[in-house]
């Protein structure tokens, strides 16, 4: 736990200042990059490589072209690099690894269709529920790239119904299938890369995850549209953007509805989690002008974290996700949530903050010097909501909680009694807090 800490506070900040008020929550500065939203612009990203030109099909949409567009990435790569355009119509492929200079662009109307068999994807180390493992690639895959691009206004689709009826299925069987267990592809899986950008297309359907970044840094999701089933056959573990060990993030003007978690903070978990060096903090993200529908946290810190510092959620609007911030707290795991700030929120959630023991698929092995797991300095601020219950917290003897702030909330709350209770955090501070009408103090 230390060990990353002291990684997070020795962290260099670099590049100028947006204004001397925009700072994280600790009061370090937020950087310039965080305002540049600029969208990038394929057209100068190098040549153009059409895979309709290079022997991919758009006119069969059940045929499986996984090879075909891989020799088309590679082609690019050995050329200098350049732009991967899936045009008007569908491909369906397997995993796809981009390499170094190369990127992808959906044009509208373009359709990048996952295979619903798992037999089209291979089985590799990657990384997965904050392990280490072999397990399945992505269908869009990248390592070790810089100024990677996803662009367009077409879709990549997961096409995940097939595997969302057999996890289900599998999950009816046995009570204690994970969700590995059920062997899914991720949407997009970006690892070890710096100054990627993905913006404007639809991301739908996935079968397992969504977007998953690994150790990367200075990451932008811009204006992106992504959903998964969340009535009927629901779509499971289809996180829209998970961050795993990863800093200098920034999500902004996207649309979520995912049956599962929304932006989610993820590095490790175990009960050496703070002890593995291919675990690691998640610091510098930011989370503004988002749309979140039916989604299970619009925030989550865990359920696979260690170090969490310096996370803001702001300026958005939620339309009935569960809940607004979740921190899972797992009792296997030592865990340290810090300097979190969500504000300007409005709309409509089931609860607005949760916090409480995470307990799926947990083994606590022996440790002597456990740490004790902690959130601290959180703050509520300038949120207007409609909740079932905006207080869900509850206490543990395997955390501590402390020094909450809530200021300027006005809550409609449907529970039928308030179950605002400060005591519960140490150090809590209230400012004009409202709900149902009835000041807390």
């Amino acid at each position: 736990m230390k060990k990353f800490l002291l990684l997070m506070l020795l962290a260099v900040v670099t590049g100028p200042v947006v204004k001397a008020g925009n700072r994280f929550p600790d009061g370090s500065p937020i950087p310039a990059w965080f305002g540049n939203t600029t969208k990038a612009d394929a057209g100068r990203l190098g040549r153009r490589y059409v895979v309709s030109d290079y022997g991919v099909s758009m006119d069969d949409s059940t045929l499986v072209q996984t090879e075909a567009m891989q020799r088309v990435i590679d082609m690019a790569a050995r050329n200098g690099g350049g732009v991967i355009v899936v045009p008007r119509g569908i491909v369906m492929s397997g995993n796809l690894f981009f390499r170094q200079g190369t990127h992808l662009l959906i044009e509208k109307g373009g359709v990048l269709r996952g295979s619903d068999r798992i037999r089209d994807f291979k089985v590799m180390e990657t990384r997965i529920e904050g392990q280490t493992c072999k397990y399945f690639p992505a269908l869009v895959n990248a390592d070790g790239v810089d100024g990677f691009v996803v662009a367009g206004e077409g879709t990549i689709d997961g096409n995940g119904r097939s595997y969302w009826e057999e996890f289900w299925i599998r999950r009816e069987w046995n009570r204690q299938c994970t969700n590995k267990d059920a062997m899914r592809p991720r949407l997009i899986y970006i690892s070890n890369s710096s100054n990627v950008t993905i913006q404007d297309v639809t991301m739908k359907d996935s079968p397992y995850w969504t977007n998953h970044i690994y150790r990367c840094h200075h990451v932008r999701f811009l204006d992106l549209c992504i959903t998964s089933s969340t009535e009927g056959l629901l779509a499971p573990s289809t996180d829209a953007i998970d961050i795993d060990a990863c800093h200098d993030v920034l999500v902004k003007g996207c649309y979520m509805s995912v049956n599962d978690d929304a932006v989610v903070m993820k590095g490790g978990k175990g009960t050496f989690a703070d002890k593995d060096s291919t675990n690691g903090p998640c610091y510098r993200v930011v989370i503004e002008d988002c749309r979140f529908r039916k989604t299970h946290g619009c925030l989550t810190l865990g359920s696979e974290s260690v170090c969490d510092r310096n996370i803001i959620l702001r300026r958005c609007e939620l339309d009935n996700p569960y809940n607004l911030l979740w921190l899972k707290m797992r009792p296997d795991t030592p865990q340290h949530y810090e300097y979190i700030l969500i504000e300007h929120i409005t709309g409509k959630c089931r609860n607005g903050i949760s916090v409480h023991p995470w307990t799926q698929f947990y083994q606590l092995d022996d440790r002597p010097d456990m740490p004790l797991s902690q959130c601290n300095n959180i703050v509520l601020r300038n949120i207007n909501l409609q909740c079932r219950n905006f207080f869900n917290v509850r206490l543990s003897d395997k955390y501590v909680l402390r020094d909450f702030t809530f200021e300027d909330v006005t809550v409609a709350d449907e529970a039928k009694e308030i179950a605002f209770d400060k005591s519960v955090i140490q150090g809590t501070t209230i400012q004009r807090v409202t709900i149902n009408g009835k000041t807390i103090k």
